[in-house]
């Protein structure tokens, strides 16, 4: 069932248990046999014993019909704060890289090799959004949801966001920072210089 590459695989699951085919109690129980990915349950079932069979098959929360959409975003965000990567010993994984290009996401410094290079805290955010699934094209909004949230901004702020991206790591030697596919949207570059 999930024959994907990892690249390709979404970050976590909303899954409805009365889904009109399927029942989602089911694709949970298919799920877990080969992953461990992140699964938000929806339902209209509302029970105490309907929570603890969803939880104990797997899921990660459980939210019942009616519910605010806020609600679920707050829940989509905790559930994926504690799912971030982190080493054998606990700790989360604070440090990236790809190619010639290292942040720390703790300490918000990025560097070009050796070098370290200023970035703007939008600018971070827009660049470790893309390292952080560097295989996976981003489209503006999905840029602009990482970076700001719930503010609304020109889709366009994106566009000035990644030319002076591009600009700083031009001016270092790397010139394949960001990449453009045509139509979609942007993923990280080869990072080589």
């Amino acid at each position: 069932m999930l024959a994907q590459e990892s690249a390709d695989l979404p970050d976590l699951i909303v899954l409805d248990i009365g889904m009109p085919e399927l029942d989602g109690l089911e694709v949970c129980r298919e799920l877990r046999r080969s992953s461990q990915m992140p699964i938000l349950f929806l339902s209209s079932r509302d029970e105490e014993i309907d929570r603890i069979v969803g939880l104990e098959i797997g899921g990660d929360d459980y939210l019942t019909k009616p519910f605010s959409p806020r609600e679920l975003v707050a829940r989509v965000k905790a559930i994926l704060k504690r799912a971030a990567p982190a080493t054998s010993s606990g700790v989360p994984i604070k440090l990236w890289q790809r190619g010639g290009l290292h942040m720390d996401l703790e300490a918000y410094t990025t560097h070009w090799g050796d070098e370290p290079l200023a970035l703007t805290l939008t600018e971070f955010l827009l660049l470790a959004t893309l390292l952080r699934h560097p295989e996976k094209v981003y489209g503006r909004e999905n840029l602009m949801d990482a970076v700001y949230g719930d503010v609304t901004v020109s889709d366009r702020t994106i566009d000035s966001h990644i030319r002076r991206v591009r600009q700083k790591f031009a001016e270092r030697g790397a010139l394949h920072i960001v990449d453009t596919v045509y139509g979609v949207g942007y993923k990280l570059g080869s990072c080589e210089p």
